[in-house]
């Protein structure tokens, strides 16, 4: 899906462990713009996994409704109705 790149920076304030400042510092010269490029990244990982949760729950009801319409509700058989 991406996100908007070109929209305005603005300052945040995290606190982050010390030892792993210091060596992303040796891997790369721009901390913030490894931290956006990580969160981009989670973003896209948990929106990927929400719809494959969504698309599963509704496989499963799809699936339950084709039960329901040819055996009929587990149900019916324990109603006092």
């Amino acid at each position: 899906m991406g996100y908007n790149k070109t929209a305005p920076k603005r300052p945040v304030n995290m606190t982050l462990n010390e030892d792993l400042v210091r060596r992303v510092r040796g891997l790369s010269t721009n901390l913030s713009e490894t931290v956006e490029s990580l969160l981009a990244d989670f973003i896209e990982a948990a929106e990927a996994k929400a719809m494959e949760r969504d698309r599963q729950i509704a496989a499963h009801v799809t699936a339950n409704e084709a039960f329901v319409a040819k055996y009929g509700s587990l149900a019916d058989e324990f109603s006092d109705l």
